[in-house]
């Protein structure tokens, strides 16, 4: 079913109202690069905080032929300009969703390269035969003026969302919202305890180890298997 095709209203005025927005990242340079491992972590200890959110969601919206390798330009990097497999594989391991705010995050990155540079002499003064360039992200917003009135007529549209707009409203939201949580389960909390339930299975899904498509995928089968087959 096209997503235009599904019962949706214009009513933005209603604030029970499900606005559906699309949304990309625009990579703007820093001017911060790193040719060594403690260049990088230097870069790392004051680099602005969009850009550790850039590479570590950024590349989701990527478009690309095969699966990435690495979840975060981070692990990549160490692997493919280091050449260090145990620092790409520590740094491939952070789950950023397990760190609010991104300072915490900031902390955890900079810990595991101390650890590394301790652990090998060699780090210490290998040049990557590639820079790292820290790049921030700039976030561009469009209204599909797509609007959902009732839960169960999103487990119809969900399938037929773009990869951007399950971003926006399902991984980005959680940076924006003061209590950390997407913008579906938001939606949801506010029509009186009737969809609580689902709102707790949407907000215990981790987004990040999976493609976007994945997610999307995920989120369309849970909302089915809660409003029945078909939605």
């Amino acid at each position: 079913m096209p997503a235009e095709s599904v019962s949706t209203v214009d009513v933005s005025t209603d604030e029970n109202v499900f606005q559906v927005r699309d949304c990309t990242l625009i990579a703007i340079a820093t001017g911060t690069k790193a040719a060594t491992l403690k260049e990088f972590r230097d870069g790392l200890q004051v680099i602005h905080p969009g850009s550790i959110y850039y590479h570590f969601w950024g590349g989701l919206l990527q478009s690309r032929f095969e699966e990435r390798e690495y979840n975060n330009d981070f692990a990549a990097w160490a692997q493919h300009g280091l050449h260090d497999a145990v620092l790409g594989e520590r740094l491939a391991a952070v789950d950023p969703t397990d760190f609010e705010p991104l300072e915490d995050l900031r902390r955890e990155l900079i810990e595991i390269i101390e650890e590394r540079l301790d652990e090998s002499e060699r780090l210490t003064w290998l040049v990557a035969n590639r820079p790292f360039e820290f790049l921030q992200s700039q976030i561009i917003v469009f209204d599909t003026r797509t609007r959902v009135a009732e839960p169960k007529a999103l487990a119809q549209l969900m399938l037929h969302l773009s990869i951007g707009t399950v971003f926006y409203h399902f991984i980005d939201a959680r940076r924006r919202s003061p209590i950390r949580v997407d913008d579906f389960s938001a939606w949801l909390a506010a029509f009186g305890g009737r969809f609580d339930d689902l709102a707790r299975q949407l907000a215990g899904v981790d987004p990040y180890f999976g493609s976007l498509g994945e997610l999307r995928q995920r989120l369309a089968n849970m909302l089915s298997a809660y409003f029945g087959e078909g939605g």
